[in-house]
């Protein structure tokens, strides 16, 4: 599976998401009976899915290849299966690590579906410049500079909320349970001396 799932990933990371939706968008025309009213979302969703989903891949790849190899071996000296090691041992770890590089391809994905709207005509918050400016007057400069202030709240609220994530996974990972001393420890020992003495 690894060369052909590399050749996947490989490929559709090469390509630009703006080419794969008008890619999409003549394959959903020419060969399906989609609409056209539906067919530049579902060109849109299409191309973002399949770049994105190849980025994600690389960056869980990344992750997962960061964490020091004691960590598998370990999981495959208890006997876990390949599967059961990537679930339960790799991959929560290195969550923390794919974290801001997620969080960074999140935002992306929120600004690249202007793309579609801008290219195929699909109706999103940046298309809405054309209708606002037509019903109110040619103010394109404010339109376009509240349209900017939405997409930078929503980043900012996605990666408000990614920070807080990541600082709790980072707690759950310090926080540990209370030490217990050993029985026959030094405690012992000396109350054992004393009670002796």
């Amino acid at each position: 599976m690894r060369v052909p799932v590399g050749a996947v990933v490989e490929f559709f990371r090469a390509i630009p998401v703006l080419l794969l939706m008008v890619f999409a968008n003549a394959l959903y025309r020419e060969f399906t009976t989609v609409s056209s009213d539906f067919r530049p979302l579902y060109a849109v969703v299409t191309g973002l899915v399949l770049y994105n989903a190849s980025v994600i891949a690389e960056i869980v790849r990344a992750g997962v290849l960061s964490l020091p190899r004691g960590q598998g071996d370990a999981a495959e000296a208890l006997g876990m299966r390949k599967g059961q090691t990537m679930m339960y041992v790799l991959l929560p770890q290195a969550v923390t690590v794919m974290l801001p590089a997620l969080v960074s391809q999140l935002v992306v994905i929120v600004k690249d579906t202007a793309l579609g709207g801008a290219l195929l005509g699909f109706t999103e918050l940046l298309s809405q410049n054309r209708q606002i400016t037509a019903n109110y007057g040619a103010n394109t400069i404010a339109t376009f500079t509240v349209i900017a202030l939405i997409y930078i709240a929503l980043n900012a609220i996605v990666t408000a909320l990614a920070g807080r994530l990541e600082k709790r996974l980072r707690q759950g990972k310090k926080s540990a349970g209370p030490a217990i001393p050993a029985q026959g420890g030094p405690a012992e020992v000396k109350s054992d001396a004393v009670s002796g003495a």
